[in-house]
């Protein structure tokens, strides 16, 4: 063993600089709905949506900034996510997953700061009475675009920006529709949310490819009433619609079939 040789022994933390701090920054997504002003029935107008905060003190007081908070010696990084939405939001089952590392030099002034970034995506009713926390000066939802035109705090406008495309790749390849929808709902409610995520998003045959396509085929289910029959809904349309649900069924989609 060489002199310089680290082991049990001598080793020493302070040796080496280690980050000041390690926070959990959380996009939190919704869509909202708005009813039309018309006689007839329509689908809602719906609009995705993002969380933000303004901030009470120094650094970037005043200005708009993600939810989060620093994670503790005594939980991990996941742990300290998932208590800044249960403190922001009221709610913990919801569907929250990590998506980035963010650490530029000086993107914090208050010194070597790492921050670990999560993604939520929550049912605007669970949004309703959402108020400031205690290190808040306000908490307001603000539409995607409009929130990435603001001078947010840090370099937060990045990493919504990162938390878009996430979801929108998401949105076309997984169930996440799912978290913006009631438990039952019919075909077009489900492509609205999805162009309302991608708006690019256009599927002349969407109803034939969701509904029986073989590597699709499952993700939904029909509706049954209690006699049987499928359940219809005329919510947001004047001939009633079938409606559906998602089931626990997850694809084996892959690029080479």
């Amino acid at each position: 063993m060489t002199l310089n040789e680290e082991n049990e022994s001598n080793y020493q933390v302070s040796k080496y600089r280690t980050p000041d701090g390690a926070p959990a920054d959380i996009v939190i997504f919704t869509i909202t709905a708005e009813g039309k002003d018309s006689v007839k029935k329509s689908l809602p107008l719906r609009e995705l949506q993002v969380l933000l905060i303004q901030r009470k003190q120094w650094p970037f007081e005043g200005q708009w900034a993600l939810p989060g908070g620093f994670s503790s010696e005594n939980e991990t990084i996941h742990e300290s996510a998932r208590r800044e939405l249960t403190e922001e939001t009221g709610v913990s089952d919801v569907h929250l997953a990590y998506f980035n590392v963010y650490s530029t030099p000086k993107r914090d002034p208050r010194g070597w700061i790492i921050s670990h970034a999560f993604f939520a995506l929550v049912h605007e009713r669970f949004l309703e009475k959402r108020q400031a926390a205690d290190d808040a000066a306000d908490v307001r939802l603000f539409p995607v675009e409009e929130a990435l035109a603001m001078d947010l705090a840090f370099d937060h406008e990045i990493i919504v920006r990162d938390a878009l495309e996430q979801i929108q790749t998401k949105m076309l390849t997984t169930t996440i529709a799912k978290e913006f929808l009631s438990e039952e709902f019919t075909i077009s409610e489900l492509y609205q949310v999805i162009q309302t995520v991608v708006p690019t998003f256009n599927e002349r045959n969407f109803i034939r490819k969701i509904t029986s396509t073989q590597s699709r085929k499952g993700i939904i289910e029909e509706v049954l009433d209690h006699n049987g029959q499928g359940k219809m809904s005329n919510r947001y349309s004047q001939r009633a619609a079938q409606l559906y649900r998602f089931t626990d069924y997850v694809p084996q989609l892959s690029i080479y079939s």
